[in-house]
């Protein structure tokens, strides 16, 4: 049977005779989802496509770390839009479920507020309308038409622009039309007052920006959709963990000829006659292609990996100058007991929301409280912790590195807080239980994972930050070069980053004589 995975275990030059072979082949910087992704599209296209990690395993900021028989997902644990994952494994002529467990989450998120009130988030409507009404009998009639509300910008925004590179102001005309429809100036948490009057429910509509990188009180209402996305395709969690996605996207890569190169980081992108080259290599060696896609951080990728003579629209002052997402405090930690009331994940959110985003994301200060997200990933599948023990993961969102915050110093004074709050609420005596533990700060961000002022998800997902404004797919400044990832359109969050490999596809054509496969 000539499936697409039979022809493309045939080497790469039995389908380019006749061409220049530096015109077929792409080099891919990073293997997180984007990578991963934009790798496995472009093989598809017939492309001779290389990956370069420059950490000794895939995943980018959805490395696994493992640890006397813990699992700790580095990132991304929460599953949105899976068809986006399963379109890669039918271009590939595979099933996923034959390769990934996807398990559905209910709740989708338990969001806990400092009195003890908890709301159970689902994707079931009566329980929703029955969650509000615990909360607000008056604010029903208007949980409803907020489900229309982003339904609309769901289609709008979702269905008709993720997959839109943005390349030209025309691409941006023509959304002009599905923005005002959306009425994109509104903040998302100006449209959730909208129909919301419950303060602590409007802090459980409006918090999903915070997941990709984005102040409620600042990005675009356009966000509404999020709430739609999770109700049509569910949240869901992956046995074994998000590393388990990374690997079968890997192993994908493998089954049609692609090579992922660990350890090999990135030190500059080569240009000749305004045109992409190849790349250098930290260990001094130097690899050639016509394009390069960079699923690094777009910032840093311009700031550091190109000669600023070549960068006429990506000047260092307009990257310096560009608002950045708030980072990330993470505390990864194993304890050798269950916590059967705690569910896969938890948001628990403080007494201060308005006012500790301004502190994050305007103020760029380090506040004493926080709001956290809780992950027990051992909820679901315990065997991402021996026997009788529960892995964890804490979120607490921090200003990035602009807070001029000493990480080297206060790492672990932040994170005693961080545990003797959770003792205090969802996880008593945990002081007494932990057996594995380690962080992850703004600082690592910046120096392992190369991403400009240690923002964890690049520039803020502003409107005037958003679509044609942010980094295009496809480079303004460089034949050749491209962008993939949360730092480029459309954005942040698995959907997002799957998408931007999506619209990389229509700025990078099929090479001549290949038929791109439809699904």
């Amino acid at each position: 049977m000539d499936t697409q995975v039979d022809r493309f275990k045939i080497p790469f030059l039995t389908s380019l005779e006749g061409a220049d072979a530096s015109d077929s082949r792409v080099i891919v910087i990073g293997s997180g989802f984007g990578g991963l992704a934009s790798a496995i599209r472009l093989a598809v296209k017939g492309y001779e496509v290389t990956v370069l990690e420059k950490l000794d395993a895939p995943g980018g900021r959805a490395y696994v770390h493992k640890r006397n028989g813990y699992v700790f997902d580095a990132g991304p644990t929460i599953i949105t839009a899976p068809f986006l994952l399963e379109e890669l494994w039918t271009l590939c002529g595979k099933k996923m479920s034959d390769d990934i467990d996807l398990r559905l989450m209910n709740p989708f998120y338990q969001v806990r507020f400092n009195d003890g009130r908890v709301f159970n988030y689902t994707g079931d409507a009566d329980q929703m309308r029955a969650e509000v009404a615990k909360f607000s009998p008056k604010d029903v009639s208007g949980y409803e038409r907020f489900v229309v509300e982003s339904e609309k910008c769901y289609k709008l925004g979702f269905e008709d622009l993720s997959s839109v590179a943005f390349t030209s102001l025309l691409d941006l005309i023509k959304a002009i039309p599905n923005m005002v429809q959306m009425q994109a100036w509104r903040t998302i948490h100006q449209v959730v007052a909208k129909y919301f009057k419950d303060p602590q429910l409007r802090q459980v509509m409006s918090f999903h920006p915070l997941l990709i990188g984005g102040n409620p009180f600042s990005v675009t209402g356009v966000y509404s959709l999020i709430n739609a996305l999770e109700r049509k395709w569910g949240v869901h969690s992956v046995m074994g963990g998000t590393g388990e996605l990374i690997r079968g996207l890997a192993n994908l890569l493998e089954s049609i000829g692609v090579k992922i190169r660990y350890n090999s980081e990135v030190r500059k992108i080569n240009i000749q006659e305004g045109r992409v080259t190849g790349v250098s290599l930290a260990n001094g060696q130097t690899l050639y292609a016509s394009k390069v896609v960079s699923n690094a951080d777009s910032a840093w990728t311009y700031k550091h990996l190109i000669d600023s003579k070549y960068r006429k629209y990506w000047t260092d002052k307009k990257i310096d100058n560009g608002k950045y997402s708030m980072s990330l405090f993470v505390w990864y930690f194993g304890v050798n007991k269950k916590y059967a009331d705690v569910p896969h994940h938890m948001m628990l959110l403080g007494d201060r929301y308005e006012d500790l985003l301004k502190d994050i994301f305007k103020r760029h200060h380090l506040a004493k409280d926080f709001s956290l997200y809780l992950h027990r990933p051992t909820a679901t599948d315990p065997s991402m912790a021996p026997e009788g023990h529960d892995t964890f993961y804490v979120l607490s969102p921090v200003p990035h590195l602009d807070s001029g915050t000493n990480w080297e110093e206060q790492v672990e004074p932040y994170r005693q807080k961080i545990q003797e709050y959770l003792e205090a609420t969802v996880l008593p005596k945990l002081g007494e239980h932990l057996t594995e533990s380690f962080c992850t700060t703004p600082q690592d961000f910046r120096d392992r994972l190369l991403s400009i002022k240690g923002a964890a998800f690049g520039l803020e997902p502003l409107l005037l930050q958003s679509a044609w404004f942010r980094p295009h797919n496809k480079s303004e400044d460089i034949p050749g070069l491209y962008m993939v990832g949360a730092s480029t359109h459309p954005g942040a969050g698995i959907p997002g980053v799957l998408s931007s490999a999506k619209a990389l596809e229509s700025v990078i054509p099929s090479l001549k004589g290949q038929h791109q496969y439809v699904y």
